[in-house]
Parts: structure tokens; C-alpha cells; sequence
């Protein structure tokens, strides 16, 4: 009986890990920072975090002493995307209301189509309160997760990313311009060649005209009559 108790408690004891661990795995694909008076958590809104799908630069921002949200943050804070030599910046909007309590106080979004895979950098700028805030937060193993590529993991049918389709495109214009420039010469060429054959035509007709009418002109006397 005590074996199989103690088996039963181990068993309740690893399940417990586990759903611990598995509670705790969103967590591990941001990154918490202090910052002066106030705790950061900082990473995509939606992950994992694929390029071409609608996503957000998430922030929970809470009191450093108390644990508590900030509610009030206002427009005072803003966030830079960086991706390579890119940039864009971006306002936060809370995801709560204050006035009925509906959504998760402390947590401000700025929302964003990332459009290529890769690796990105958030940085923060502003005032919270009479803070100074300059943060910066990057994508990396121990941080938060890049961008992924949506062709890994679409089923039944992998469709082109958008950068893939600006590729596609860039590479095809030059081609059908080229081909509408040589398809434009070549309709000359034709025009060029009926009108041509139009007026050899126009010259033999008038040709077999005037011989015709001058095998049609009475001969001339060459007789002179004496008087």
C-alpha cells in the first residue's frame, strides 16, 4: 500500500511540473526587464510570430514594488521596430477598459504586419510618470522569438510570403516590358510589310491601267496630204 501511495504522489507530483512548465512556457518567449520604478514584459502579442500575418509589439507594463498594473500610461510611450537598415514606430494602445474592466489591465499593444522573417528590435522611448525611458528589447534565443517563415508549418498547400510575391514580380516586369517592346516591333514589322505589299499592288494596278489605255489610243497618220 505505501509503495503504490508513493508511486500515486510522484506521479500527481510530475504531472504538476509539467503543467507548471507548460503555464509558464509563454513567458519564456518575452523578455522581463526592470526598469527604474516599473517591470517590463516585452515580446510579440502572438506567437510564434509569422511573417505576413497581422501581430503586435507587446508590453505588460506593472509597479516594480507593488506587482500592480499601470493603467494609466497614456501616449507618452512609444516604440520603434527595427528590422536590418528599417524602421517604424508606433504608438501603444492598452488592451483593457478601465470603465468596464474588460481585458488585461497593464497590457499595451502596437500592432503591426511583420512582413519578412528575421529577426526584430523594439525600442522604447518616452516618459512613463516623470520617468525617462530609452529600452531596447531584440529577438534571440534567450529573449523573445523572431519572425518565422509560415511556409514550415501551412498545410495543404504552401502559398508565397508576400516578399516572395514582390520577388516574383519585381523579377517579371522587366521581362514583360521587354516582351511587349518586342511584340510592339513586331506589329510594325507586319504594318510595315502589308502597307508595303498594299502599294506595289497600287503601282502594278495603275501600271496595267496605263498600258491598257494606251493599246486602246488610235495611232497617229504619219502620211501628209498634199494639197
Amino acid at each position: 500500500m505505501r509503495r503504490g501511495l508513493g508511486w500515486r504522489v510522484s506521479a500527481a507530483f510530475a504531472v504538476a511540473i509539467i503543467a507548471l512548465l507548460a503555464c509558464a512556457a509563454p513567458a519564456f518567449a518575452h523578455e522581463a526587464r526592470d526598469v527604474g520604478a516599473y517591470h517590463f514584459l516585452v515580446g510579440w502579442g502572438n506567437e510564434p510570430a509569422y511573417s505576413g500575418q497581422q501581430n503586435s509589439v507587446q508590453l505588460v507594463l506593472t509597479y516594480l514594488k507593488t506587482g500592480k498594473p499601470v493603467v494609466n500610461l497614456g501616449n507618452t510611450l512609444k516604440v520603434t521596430v527595427v528590422f536590418g537598415s528599417q524602421s517604424m514606430v508606433l504608438g501603444l494602445e492598452p488592451t483593457f477598459d478601465p470603465d468596464t474592466g474588460l481585458g488585461t489591465p497593464g497590457d499595451y499593444r502596437a500592432w503591426l504586419f511583420p512582413t519578412a522573417p528575421g529577426d526584430y528590435t523594439f525600442h522604447f522611448s518616452g516618459t512613463i510618470g516623470s520617468q525617462a525611458i530609452n529600452q531596447t528589447f531584440t529577438s534571440s534565443p534567450t529573449t523573445f522569438n523572431p519572425v518565422q517563415d509560415p511556409t514550415a508549418v501551412e498545410f495543404p498547400v504552401q502559398t508565397p510570403t508576400m516578399t516572395e510575391l514582390a520577388q516574383r514580380v519585381s523579377v517579371s516586369l522587366p521581362r514583360l516590358a521587354s516582351s511587349s517592346q518586342a511584340s510592339r516591333a513586331q506589329l510594325f514589322g507586319i504594318i510595315g510589310m502589308v502597307v508595303g505589299a498594299l502599294g506595289l499592288v497600287v503601282a502594278c494596278v495603275a501600271l496595267l491601267g496605263r498600258k491598257s489605255l494606251a493599246a486602246h489610243q488610235p495611232q497617229a497618220s504619219s502620211e501628209r496630204v498634199e494639197v
